[in-house]
């Protein structure tokens, strides 16, 4: 792909773009973190690549095309803009931001500069994930009445104590980690419904105080002892879409369920047939009717795991995006959409009764 990209935070997420990149065809031309080890690290693997500390030296590049922003969330809008001033299209991680008043400031900035914006909704990306949307583009499940998307772990809160972990600096805990990729998805293979209502229920069992928490494995390294923990790890609710369309969400960073036993994945309810699968391995079936009889369907996935090339493929789609000037399939508007359904959630929550979505 003709084009040359930087990464704006190159942790374990920044990383994976960088390598997701290459295998799209894409040079890796620059990248920028705050601490100094992930330079190195970095520098080892793209020795021709611009490495700096200063996000202004890296946005200041002139070949440098967009850039990957992926760094804590409170940072995603200031930037986003600043990238797009500079004159950069950007693929930003999830959450688009913070809340929907910072969503809207970045699409004013992306209109007025003409940049490009692409949300990582990657698990549009998934293969399970474009498989069945060719079955609901043909038509197999008919009118779509109801889901239910969940993700739960049983001891997955990720970077405890650290920014994660951290209300300030990260928005939420699991419905602004898990919750967006989930609520994304259901309105991506159900034609983006306008959402109407939502009533939550976010909770806080497992992270405090830190030194109690038990696990096996954790993302993003072992506790920060003295770091916080307020946000929730677990957020329930139901989503009332306009047409009829309702959507129950069951997210939790950690449960007390057996790992075989653990209730993640997507379950979609059509007219003519429904489904289930689950986005990170081959576990999916369609139930329908067939000649008088009930049937399951279940399809053949070629290519291995139906996650490991998500990342690949997300990048193929914002190099087409930036190479040709197409609007992005997961667009500005999309991250704002799913932003709106997600504070909504939390005011439902606090304030224990359903609301609008404003």
């Amino acid at each position: 792909m003709s084009y040359r990209l930087g990464l704006i935070g190159v942790g374990a997420i920044g990383q994976l773009h960088a390598q997701s990149a290459v295998r799209a065809g894409v040079e890796v031309a620059g990248f920028c973190d705050i601490l100094p080890e992930r330079i190195e690290e970095m520098t080892e693997k793209y020795p021709d690549a611009l490495a700096t500390t200063d996000v202004d030296e890296l946005l200041a590049a002139k070949d440098i095309d967009a850039v990957v922003v992926a760094v804590p969330n409170r940072l995603h809008k200031d930037f986003a803009i600043k990238a797009m001033k500079a004159g950069k299209d950007v693929l930003l991680e999830k959450p688009m931001a913070l809340n929907r008043a910072e969503c809207d400031e970045i699409i004013a900035v992306m209109k007025k500069t003409g940049r490009l914006v692409q949300l990582g909704f990657v698990c549009r990306c998934a293969r399970t994930t474009r498989a069945l949307m060719t079955f609901i583009e043909s038509g197999r499940l008919g009118r779509i009445y109801h889901a239910r998307a969940a993700w739960v772990r049983r001891r997955g809160i990720p970077g405890l104590g650290r920014w994660f972990t951290t209300k300030s600096e990260a928005g939420g805990g699991v419905l602004i980690d898990l919750g967006v990729h989930m609520v994304d998805l259901i309105m991506h293979l159900t034609g983006r419904p306008t959402a109407l209502r939502v009533s939550g229920a976010c909770t806080s069992t497992f992270g405090a105080p830190i030194r109690k928490y038990v696990y096996t494995e954790m993302f993003a390294g072992p506790p920060n002892l003295k770091g916080k923990f307020d946000v929730e790890d677990s957020a329930m609710g139901m989503i009332r879409f306009e047409g009829g369309l309702t959507v129950e969400l069951a997210l939790s960073w950690a449960a007390n369920v057996p790992e075989e036993l653990l209730p993640s994945g997507i379950t979609l309810l059509g007219e003519k047939g429904g489904c289930f699968y689950d986005i990170w391995t081959d576990k999916f079936i369609i139930a329908t009717e067939q000649d008088g009889h009930l049937v399951d369907v279940k399809p053949h996935l070629e290519g291995g795991n139906p996650w490991d090339h998500a990342f690949q493929y997300e990048h193929e789609l914002f190099a087409e995006s930036v190479t040709k000037r197409a609007p992005p399939a997961a667009s500005a508007e999309h991250g704002r959409e799913v932003q709106a359904i997600l504070d909504a959630m939390y005011r439902s929550s606090d304030e224990g009764r359903e609301v609008e979505v404003g």
